[in-house]
């Protein structure tokens, strides 16, 4: 696996280890999580955003139905 190097501040590193430790892992594999989940999630998180906004709008049908016609209808 290749090496990529980053940095930071002292402070944040010290921290970020800490915190690492606190929670049973690394840098390292926190950073990686990190990056998978923002760009290879990112893809498929898209999709339970839209279910999420979805159910949040609140609308209701009140039992209507429509035609297929009626919904390409402009």
């Amino acid at each position: 696996m290749p090496n990529v190097t980053l940095s930071m501040d002292a402070e944040l590193l010290s921290r970020s280890r800490e915190y690492a430790r606190r929670h049973h892992t690394t840098l390292n594999a926190m950073v990686r999580q990190l990056v998978k989940k923002t760009v290879v999630e990112e893809d498929v998180g898209w999709v339970d955003e839209c279910f999420r906004k979805m159910d949040q709008g609140g609308g209701h049908s009140s039992g209507k139905k429509w035609s297929r016609e009626e919904l390409y209808d402009v």
